[in-house]
């Protein structure tokens, strides 16, 4: 059985990492990314809000709470006004797809690991133990 080295999987991590980055659904995440940079509309509604957000931490500050509310209230107007824009919701529609991709190549990895390890103990993969809990279950048993 080969045995590998912290780098070495570090090492396949990144050449996956470097793999996925190459795919048609972050390729397409780049492109709308990039709209979204280029759009002065989503780009002056996002100037806002920071300033907003800095003003509202400054009223929660000073306990100037009937302010606070006003820019809060405004701030969730801009966020509405911004999420109606499409390019934004196409954008969140890609960053969506590119979570489920990164979600299933996680989750396709952590299951191959539990797997071996529960075919390399001798465990029952139907039950999910490994061998060592077959194993000491059975002589509890005796």
């Amino acid at each position: 059985m080969a045995e590998y080295t912290r780098k070495q999987i570090l090492d396949e991590a990144k050449r996956l990492a470097n793999m996925l980055a190459d795919t048609e659904e972050i390729d397409r995440f780049k492109q709308v990314e990039a709209k979204i940079n280029d759009n002065q509309k989503v780009q002056k509604l996002i100037t806002k809000i920071k300033t907003l957000q800095k003003q509202a931490v400054n009223f929660q500050a000073y306990g100037k709470t009937e302010a606070l509310k006003n820019v809060e209230e405004e701030i969730d107007r801009l966020h509405a006004e911004v999420d109606e824009i499409p390019v934004v919701q196409e954008f969140k529609e890609t960053q969506g797809v590119v979570n489920d991709v990164l979600q299933l190549v996680s989750g396709t990895i952590s299951r191959e690991v539990t797997n071996n390890v529960i075919t390399s103990t001798g465990g029952d993969l139907l039950s999910g133990e490994t061998g060592t809990k077959v194993e000491s279950e059975s002589q509890e048993r005796q």
